[in-house]
């Protein structure tokens, strides 16, 4: 990965990390199925100035179903449901393993021993601060947010197909499939407080969950999938992919800042774990030194 892009994919983790406080604040006033909804609604004029992605149209679907649909309507359950927001941003993490897996299985990428064992150390670095927390949430939350993760696996992979040529157009213009299943899903779940919420949503109490539902889609979904899908679609999803693992660094250390989620010393520890995984799994192959 060249250097520029490297600054870019330790960007995306930031913008990712600071996206869970943002989405506590929005699931404080919304029904967490029309947040979902709303995060991609709230997309949908700016698809006037942005052209169509030359894609293939059923990874296109497969991009917004995974990273859209599945992804949030899970994600935002589970936080909904008791998970806290810095160990929600923890779990999610287990995206990685699952994209490189579903890469092998579909794309026929290989692993390198070097590649392999920074996955395996940021794994155990997220093992440790998922043992340290696990009494904090019910079995539930914890396992919808590892659909959650199972999801954004779905669309890294979908993303990786498409080889969009701008992927900025395919971060998009994926908004236009998840709104109307997420509305249904809404309408049939939610249906007693969607009413509330909206009317109330001009009210003085909303300005923290509509600046939430702000920072969600100018700068975790219009930046940072754009971002991320330029890096999937010019780089293995196997070389990639370890670097959402810093997300729940950002996402612990926000949520602790912002709602009092203090970690334990433990988990700091383990964090440094992976930080360096992820270093590891992401350095480039020594090449031979040339003698003559």
């Amino acid at each position: 990965m060249q250097g520029r892009d490297r600054g870019l994919v330790l960007l995306v983790p930031i913008l990712w990390g600071l996206n869970f406080p943002a989405t506590a604040l929005a699931l404080e006033h919304y029904p967490p199925l029309l947040a979902a909804a709303l995060r991609f609604l709230l997309m949908l004029p700016a698809l006037l100035f942005v052209p169509f992605p030359k894609v293939p149209l059923r990874w296109l679907i497969g991009t917004g179903v995974g990273l859209g649909v599945v992804q949030f309507s899970f994600l935002y359950i589970g936080i909904a449901a008791g998970m806290p927001v810095g160990l929600a941003s923890l779990v999610l993490q287990a995206s990685a393993p699952f994209t490189i897996l579903l890469a092998v299985l579909f794309l026929g990428e290989r692993m390198t021993p070097r590649r392999l064992a920074g996955v395996a150390l940021a794994v155990l670095g997220l093992a440790i601060i998922g043992a340290s927390r696990a009494l904090s949430a019910a079995w539930l939350p914890m396992a919808l947010t590892l659909l959650a993760a199972f999801g954004w696996a779905i669309g890294n992979v979908s993303a990786r197909l498409a080889r969009a040529p701008d992927p900025l157009q395919l971060t998009m213009w994926m908004a236009v499939v998840p709104p109307l299943p997420l509305l249904a899903l809404s309408l049939l779940i939610e249906r007693p407080l969607i009413g509330p919420a909206l009317a109330g949503a001009l009210h003085p109490q909303a300005i923290p969950a509509n600046l939430g539902l702000a920072y969600i889609v100018v700068f975790s979904t219009v930046i940072g999938y754009g971002i991320w899908n330029a890096l999937m679609a010019r780089y293995p999803a196997s070389e990639v992919a370890p670097w959402s693992m810093l997300v729940p660094i950002v996402g612990i250390a926000s949520s602790w800042a912002v709602f009092g989620e203090i970690p334990r010393p433990l988990e700091l520890a383990a964090g440094l774990l992976v930080i360096g995984g992820v270093i590891l799994a992401s350095r480039p192959p020594r090449r031979p030194e040339l003698r003559g």
